[in-house]
């Protein structure tokens, strides 16, 4: 009997330093695995976002860049089109946007407002806007892609150029495709009725494009707003934005989308401009967001084109020198609705 309560005891013993080892060892793992993003496991891609800018100010705190690092897969891709190449990987993105947020915070106030917000729920774009105090600056718009585990792989953002060439790009453009054949199709085109906001721009880009403009422009609201960050001015109006499409669609120019959010009643995609046979493009972002009448037509429209210079010289002095706006000549908040 003695011998039989003496081994329980040692068994319960053994049993005891065994939980003792287990308990530190499991605790450690716990501690230097990385963290467990709940908000990223749960929300859509606009709810993400909309958290990460507005609660966790991502974009302006330490605290919230390295949230936004923890929202993103370990492969993350961090296009930031005012760098000369691309952020790879969470702790580089980390970095990145913690560098960005520390030079910012030179001024007191600084915040990211988001304009408009496209509705998607696995990608999104948002058009933004830098403010400080009682100003506003720098305007850009961003596209964001989640993988299967709702984690960012994939950001590509574009700030406004500070000078805008206006009609200089276009007879830029015009002089470098000299000479370019038309495209010859080897189908027949069959217009047909795009169901919401990302099968429109998909019509647009991949079926349309190259067409007769004035089928494209059946799309389009009376009373659209275009902004085109390549200008100062903004388009309104059904007539000036088929002006502006027919004087961008001539031989020797593709607008080849690459990314599309599923945005139902506005939508965001990444672009590159394919000049005839160059290896090199020009990245891009649109916005497009549809009436809110039912009728499907595209009511606003917002694109920025990447600088052929990166760091863009005039970008880089104006965040130098006035860091909380971005810009040389801020404006009073407010002052340009949903940042025109």
């Amino acid at each position: 009997l003695l011998l039989n309560q003496t081994n329980k005891m040692t068994t319960l013993t053994l049993l005891l330093v065994q939980v003792l080892l287990v308990v530190p060892t499991t605790f450690i793992q716990a501690l230097s695995s990385p963290p467990f993003n709940i908000r990223a496991k749960a929300q859509t891609a606009p709810s993400l976002l909309t958290s990460l800018i507005n609660e966790s100010k991502c974009y302006t705190t330490q605290s919230g860049a390295s949230e936004f690092a923890s929202s993103c897969a370990t492969n993350v891709v961090y296009e930031d089109c005012f760098e000369p190449q691309p952020i790879v990987g969470r702790y580089d993105v980390e970095r990145h946007l913690q560098q960005r947020a520390k030079l910012r915070n030179q001024r007191e106030d600084v915040g990211v407002r988001i304009d408009k917000m496209s509705d998607g729920t696995t990608a999104c774009g948002f058009a933004w806007t830098w403010t400080c105090n009682d100003l506003e600056g720098l305007r850009g718009t961003t596209f964001v892609e989640l993988n299967d585990a709702n984690e960012i792989v994939y950001v590509r953002e574009i700030p406004e150029p500070l000078i805008k060439p206006g009609d200089a790009t276009l007879e830029l453009l015009k002089a470098v495709t000299a000479g370019a054949e038309p495209k010859v199709f080897d189908d027949d085109f069959v217009p047909r009725v795009p169901v919401n906001a990302n099968d429109v721009v998909k019509y647009l880009f991949q079926e349309a494009q190259g067409r007769d403009v004035s089928l494209a422009m059946e799309l389009f609201s009376e009373n659209v707003i275009y902004r085109d960050f390549n200008y100062e001015e903004v388009l309104k109006g059904k007539d000036d934005v088929q002006k502006f499409i027919e004087d961008f669609s001539f031989p020797g120019i593709e607008f080849r989308a690459q990314r599309f959010d599923d945005g139902v009643k506005s939508s965001c995609f990444t672009w590159e401009v394919v000049l005839m046979d160059a290896p090199d493009t020009i990245k891009g972002i649109s916005f497009y967001e549809l009436e809110d009448d039912g009728t499907g037509l595209i009511k606003y429209v917002r694109d920025v084109p990447e600088s052929a210079i990166k760091p863009p010289i005039f970008g880089g002095l104006a965040r130098k020198l006035r860091p909380g706006v971005g810009v040389f000549q801020p404006v009073k908040i407010g002052s340009r609705p949903g940042g025109l």
